[in-house]
């Protein structure tokens, strides 16, 4: 039954008709009158005149078809000009060589839209885009390859590169300025300077986007840090930060004197990740930042001003390995399901004071509706390894993407003799992995904590041994996005690699699997893994948000559309159901639990939960750290001062060392107080050369903030500057010295390191003295 919101909701009536009118296509229309759009020396330059870009990024994969036209009316309305919208390669060529552009895929059409609504489009097409996205939206079919090199000059890499921006081109470059449609710019790339310094590589690209029909102008962006890497004179630089303005705009105009002045991603929130607590933006520093911007006639991105939510399985992952959640509400002006409050008021309360001239501001339109769903039982189930496909037979396990598989989860199953107990060990499952000894789950492997290991029981006869690896998006951040999924390297037991035939069973969770599926009454039942299945009316068709506190991990499908992963330790505990996808009849809810349901049943709430996090809940402990410092009578391999500024700091070795582990001691800070914060660190080899963060783990720190604020230890590896590392100070403000220990994963030569402090003026946390550790046992598990 729909009940009133507190916030303003259409009648049903009403949600009807604006659902309609955005499936209904526009009334023919004049012939588009053409600009020409100029990079000046001091502004853009719309048909020769200042223009200043005030763009909201909203990425319409994330959002449903059907709401398109509702959300960019709302960018409109918050005072934007423009909508910057990735491409997500992956998305439009899930199958190599297939190209989809309908539908939730029809880019074009949503550009159409943006322009009869009066925006602008900063277009970004790759073909890496980042956004904590499926591999950063790079196909997963590249990794079929061994020796790829993505985000390169490989030929391997560029020729399918040139293949999709040609494919781009077709679809968008028509829609250019100068031809009369929306697009004022197009990007290269994205944060080339966090992954390489190639300069060679961007202009490949460059060309190749001049080759599939763009004329540009194009640009390039990268975080303060990393400016200048990969720079080229025909490929224009816009810098990306979160706060801070005026010291980020000058760092860019220091690199590039000449040229307009512009913010490509400006951080209003932040994103989440599973495991770690919800994020929220500033809003006072926010429009602190955006007023200094617009003072001084600088163009923005918000990024986001409208997350919206990675349906299915298109979230990807932090490195080392931090899988996001499918929420990506980003805490943006507009939020996930497209409500609006304070932080849209204030911002569009900012944008009416630097309107240009003739510029006028819509009202918002409507919220749409929303409604509550009594609890849905489930009545059928299906055990997932009673329901396997046909398998592939194979020598020795591989990894998923040799299977042309690129999502979802795999079975490895062979058998193996009777024997005494003995450690099964893998080089990697990524991600996640059970393994079952005649059906019986005997073991966890868990990627975030590199637990590949386990003790299998005594057998007196032979066993059939499964591996069920379920993934969760490929990494999308650095050089660990060569992130192949599934079993990586030799599978042994006690110390032998097993030799015997492997029988794999790819399970893509398709329209065919899921049709295949085995239904039985569930009858009480709660085995896993296993599919649920249930059928529900409703009485009008909204928006609602479904409760998943119940449930374990898994997956869940709503007429035939893969919606979203869940997983109970949080922080996100409902998955966002558009009411655009719902009929009143004969609505197919699917559930697939790798854990098991506390109780068989799904309602739909009114609101989302965001930021509920239950550690205890988590099956595997994988994110907590339990350690002992083993620092006694360990000399330190340098002792140094940071500089108090918030300029990334490069600082070498006296001389290489050799180590597994890598702690990081703070005496004291440059404000006195007792804090540390890093936002990024990095280490590099005796060449200078950085240090892959694939295998590394975080084994220790004595303090990280988690009531206030995420200041996860993790953090200070995971590639992004943005957040970062910092030491209790809401309940708990423990004194220096604070220590951070990395585990690189096996024994390394280190020959430096990089220190990345936190971003801003006047905050806390900056490191003043230090001291370095390099050894193979400076923390240890507890007890051992």
């Amino acid at each position: 039954m729909k009940k009133t919101m507190k916030l303003p909701t259409f009648s049903a009536a009403a949600a009807a008709v604006l659902l309609s009118l955005a499936m209904v296509p526009p009334a023919a229309a004049q012939a588009p009158k053409r600009h020409t759009f100029e990079i000046g020396d001091e502004a853009f330059l719309l048909d020769g005149k200042p223009f200043v870009i005030r763009t909201g990024e909203m990425h319409f994969t994330r959002v449903p078809h059907e709401y398109w036209r509702h959300r960019l009316q709302l960018l409109k309305a918050m005072g934007m000009n423009a909508v910057c919208a990735y491409l997500f390669w992956n998305f439009h060529e899930f199958e190599e060589g297939k190209f989809v552009w309908s539908g939730q895929a029809d880019a074009a059409e949503f550009c159409r839209i943006a322009q009869e609504e009066g925006l602008w489009v900063v277009l970004r097409p790759g073909p890496y885009v980042c956004s904590e996205w499926d591999g950063g939206g790079l196909p997963w079919w590249l990794l079929k390859n061994p020796d790829i090199h993505l985000r390169s000059k490989d030929p391997k890499f560029m020729e399918a590169s040139r293949r999709w921006f040609k494919e781009v081109g077709k679809q968008l470059a028509p829609m250019e300025v100068h031809n009369g449609g929306p697009i004022l710019l197009t990007q290269v790339e994205n944060e080339y300077g966090s992954y390489g310094n190639d300069a060679q590589y961007m202009g490949m690209l460059r060309d190749a986007l001049v080759d599939a029909g763009f004329k540009g102008p194009f640009f390039a962006c990268n975080p303060v840090y990393d400016l200048g890497k990969g720079n080229r004179k025909d490929i224009f630089n816009v810098v990306n930060f979160g706060r801070d303005a005026k010291g980020a705009f000058e760092k860019l105009r220091r690199m590039q004197p000449k040229g307009p002045l512009m913010c490509g991603e400006f951080y209003p929130g932040w994103f989440d990740t599973w495991g770690a607590p919800h994020h929220f933006g500033n809003i006072d520093q926010n429009l602190a930042d955006l007023r200094y911007m617009l003072e001084n006639n600088g163009s923005f991105s918000l990024y986001m001003a409208h997350g919206g939510t990675s349906f299915g399985m298109w979230p990807g992952a932090d490195r080392p390995f931090k899988p996001d959640t499918n929420s990506y509400d980003y805490d943006a002006p507009i939020s996930e399901a497209g409500w609006i409050g304070d932080k849209f008021e204030k911002t569009r309360a900012l944008m009416k004071e630097f309107l240009q001239e003739g510029e006028t501001l819509p009202d918002p339109p409507a919220q749409i509706s929303v409604t509550s769903l009594p609890p849905i039982r489930f009545t059928k189930t299906a055990g997932l390894l009673e329901n396997l496909p046909q398998p592939v037979p194979d020598k020795a396990p591989r990894h998923m993407e040799k299977y042309d598989q690129g999502q979802g989860s795999i079975v490895y199953s062979t058998k193996i003799p009777a024997g005494p107990a003995a450690e099964l060990k893998v080089g990697a499952a990524n991600d996640f992995a059970w393994i079952f000894l005649d059906g019986k789950q005997a073991g966890i492997f868990d990627r975030r904590s590199r637990r590949f290991s386990a003790k299998l029981p005594a057998r007196t006869k032979p066993a059939r041994l499964d591996i069920l690896v379920h993934t969760m998006g490929h990494v999308n951040f650095g050089k660990e996005i060569h992130d192949r999924k599934g079993i990586n390297g030799e599978v042994t037991l006690g110390g032998k690699a097993i030799d015997n035939t492997w029988h794999v069973f790819p399970l893509r969770y398709d329209a065919k699997q899921l049709a295949s599926l085995k239904w039985q009454d569930a009858g009480g039942k709660t085995a896993a893994p296993a599919f649920w299945h249930a059928t529900f009316d409703v009485e009008t068709p909204a928006d609602t948000f479904l409760d998943m506190r119940s449930w374990g991990k898994g997956l869940i499908w709503i007429n035939g559309r893969c919606l979203s992963r869940f997983w109970n330790i949080g922080p996100t505990q409902t998955a966002f159901l558009p009411g655009a996808w719902l009929k009143e009849k004969g609505n197919e809810l699917i559930v697939l639990d790798l854990l098991g349901p506390e109780k068989p049943e799904i309602a739909g709430l009114e609101t989302p939960i965001l930021n509920q996090l239950r550690p205890e809940l988590d099956f595997a402990s994988g994110t907590t750290i339990k350690a002992d410092l083993k620092l006694d009578g360990v000399a330190p391999v340098m002792s140094g001062s940071f500089k108090p500024s918030g300029d990334v700091q490069e600082i070498r070795l006296p001389q290489p060392v050799k180590g597994r582990q890598f702690c990081l001691e703070t005496l004291n800070a440059h404000d006195g107080n007792p804090y540390a914060a890093v936002a990024e660190f990095d280490l590099s080899d005796a060449k200078g050369n950085p240090i892959s963060h694939q295998e590394w783990t975080i084994a220790y720190v004595d303090s990280e903030e988690h009531a206030a604020e995420d200041g996860s230890a993790s953090n200070a590896i995971d590639g992004q500057t943005a957040n970062f590392w910092h030491t209790e100070w809401k309940n708990n403000k423990p004194d220096h010295p604070h220590r951070l220990v990395i585990d690189l994963g096996s024994e390394t030569e280190i020959g430096g390191f990089r220190y990345t402090p936190r971003a801003g003026d006047n905050v806390g946390g900056r490191i003043k003295d230090y001291r370095i550790y390099v050894g193979n046992g400076l923390a240890v598990p507890k007890g051992e």
